[in-house]
């Protein structure tokens, strides 16, 4: 797993995704299923079948796949989501239920159940989500019951119902978490149980190429061979092992759809006159609209692809927090470029023929599912706080002093003004932790946000200096060269620094514990002036970026 595909086996395996989509769902096709609720069940089983074998990339290789690595799945998740997210996560829903099997079933059942994936194309869901529960799997109220003979455990009879399931209602099996004796366990239940059925379709306001459905579980009866791992109560040690994995592969999920709503505009202002002149002429449009959706997707792709390759290194620790920020920032990105999208073709974007009204209805979701925004601003907040309180409040001046001596080697990165903003959210914290701020929940979520947009602002310019240097990874995205990525980077560490600041002073301000004393001087120690300062240029380098996005841009259809 820690290698993966080879750099041309993905190369092939992505264009394959994209000629097999565009003959069986061309744009029309999807806005007819769109319209119409339906999910192409066809359409997945071909892709997780002989036709295409996409499946074949999430399972491991001694159970006949291909050993799609962290990075591998991250970039077939984003050629599929900007193709369409609903079919995308049809798609990926079977690989989020086969998770709890993948990281904690014993080899048997990994090998007759993956090796099922592998050779049947065999489609899973993943039932945790629970009506009154949502994303708070400690909140479980399904229960699986004991079934014993001569003292021996034979079976569980599993009672409950699950909600907003993906693939519930046209899977073949299902993983389902449920309370036993001995704490939360996972299950695996086959098609046709006595008991068990899938409600009706979700009418949803996106993903409607997407099956969702509820799960009704009365008393249904699970023999022992299937209770994942064959350990009771692993169910939430086993559920947070992915969480860093699947919310990364969330996080591809704005970053497609993201881009696909933003070329789209892309490509209509190349075509759109005002005045006698095309659209993508004029910096209101340009610079409101495109220029900045490019600059966050692309700062939220530095983050993602970070985490996958730490991820396929074997980093230590299951980087819960690296993949909430990589989804928090690539799906609100990601959510943000397909509401611009709409402002940018005007009516057109508003009508449902044109496909980014679908696109920004879709990318919605990825806000919400596996954990929503708000919940990636806890995460990180959380974990980010006992790091800044176990390093007293070292932790991100040390990350700043790792970006200045990146700016010293490579001073158009944009290191330098990351590394400021590391430094302004040291300081930040510090005073918020003198101030026992983070007892207010607000404050807590707000710094979430601020340390996602730092955090990223480093890890971007990392990645435009590690292209710079001819280092760029064998099987990134290049649609950008390293000069425009060491541009875009420039832009965002201003970005991200000007917002740690203000709005960080503002939360100390806003907040009450802090008295007057400790607040002066507040401007100097987050350097204020310096940020500002740091703003020159800034219009120059939107207007390179600008021509870059322009100049890569694919033709597409409405």
């Amino acid at each position: 797993m820690a290698f993966g595909l080879d750099a041309e086996t993905l190369t092939e395996t992505l264009q394959a995704i994209r000629e097999f989509t565009s003959r069986t769902l061309p744009v029309e096709r999807i806005l007819d299923l769109d319209r119409d609720d339906e999910c192409p069940v066809d359409t997945v089983h071909q892709m997780c079948g002989d036709e295409l074998g996409i499946q074949l990339v999430f399972v491991p290789e001694e159970f006949g796949g291909m050993s799609g690595a962290t990075f591998d799945v991250y970039r077939v998740c984003e050629t599929m989501a900007g193709i369409d997210l609903g079919l995308a996560t049809s798609v990926f829903a079977t690989f989020l239920g086969t998770d709890p099997i993948t990281v904690a079933a014993t080899p048997d059942q990994q090998k007759h159940w993956l090796g099922r994936v592998a050779e049947e194309g065999l489609l899973f869901a993943y039932g945790a989500t629970e009506p009154e529960a949502g994303s708070d799997l400690g909140a479980l109220k399904t229960k699986a019951v004991r079934v014993e003979e001569n003292g021996q455990v034979t079976g569980y009879r599993i009672t409950g119902r699950k909600q907003w399931i993906s693939n519930g209602g046209i899977a073949d099996a299902w993983t389902i978490l449920a309370n036993t004796e001995g704490g939360p366990t996972w299950f695996i239940l086959e098609k046709g149980a006595e008991g068990f059925s899938a409600g009706k379709r979700e009418d949803k306001h996106g993903i409607r190429l997407s099956n969702t459905a509820a799960l009704f579980l009365d008393d249904v009866y699970v023999p022992v061979e299937n209770l994942i791992g064959a350990v009771e109560g692993q169910g939430l040690v086993q559920a947070q092992l992915v969480f860093g994995y699947t919310r990364v592969m969330v996080a591809a999920f704005g970053l497609g759809a993201g881009w696909s709503a933003l070329d789209r505009a892309v490509d209509y202002s190349t075509q759109r006159k005002v005045g006698g002149t095309p659209l993508s002429e004029k910096q209101g449009y340009t610079h409101k609209l495109i220029v900045p959706n490019a600059i966050h997707l692309e700062a939220a792709r530095a983050y993602i692809e970070e985490t996958s390759e730490r991820i396929d290194a074997g980093d230590e620790g299951n980087l819960n927090t690296e993949g909430a920020i990589a989804k928090y920032m690539a799906t609100e990105s990601g959510n943000t470029a397909a509401e611009d999208a709409i402002q940018a073709l005007g009516g057109y974007g508003y009508t449902r023929e044109y496909m980014v009204e679908k696109i920004k209805r879709d990318v919605r979701i990825t806000t919400i599912y596996e954990g929503t925004s708000e919940i990636m601003e806890m995460t990180i907040a959380r974990d980010r706080w006992q790091q800044h309180l176990k390093t007293r409040g070292r932790y991100y001046h040390d990350a700043a002093a790792e970006l200045e001596a990146l700016a010293s080697r490579d001073p158009a990165s944009g290191a330098g003004v990351a590394a400021l903003t590391a430094h302004a959210l040291a300081e930040i914290l510090e005073l918020a932790r003198a101030g026992r701020l983070t007892r207010s929940q607000h404050v807590l979520f707000r710094l979430g946000e601020l340390i996602a947009w730092a955090e990223t602002a480093g890890t971007f310019a990392k990645k435009a200096a590690r292209h710079g240097a001819g280092q760029a990874h064998a099987k990134a995205d290049a649609r950008f060269d390293a000069d425009s990525l060491r541009v875009m980077a420039r832009v965002f560490a201003r970005d991200a620094a000007l917002k740690v600041a203000t709005e960080g002073i503002r939360l100390l301000r806003g907040a009450t514990g802090l008295d007057p004393a400790q607040l002066a001087g507040v401007e100097n120690s987050v350097r204020l002036a310096d940020i500002e300062q740091a703003q020159d240029g800034l219009l120059d380098d939107m207007d390179t970026v600008a021509a870059a996005i322009y100049a890569t841009a694919p033709r597409l259809t409405a």
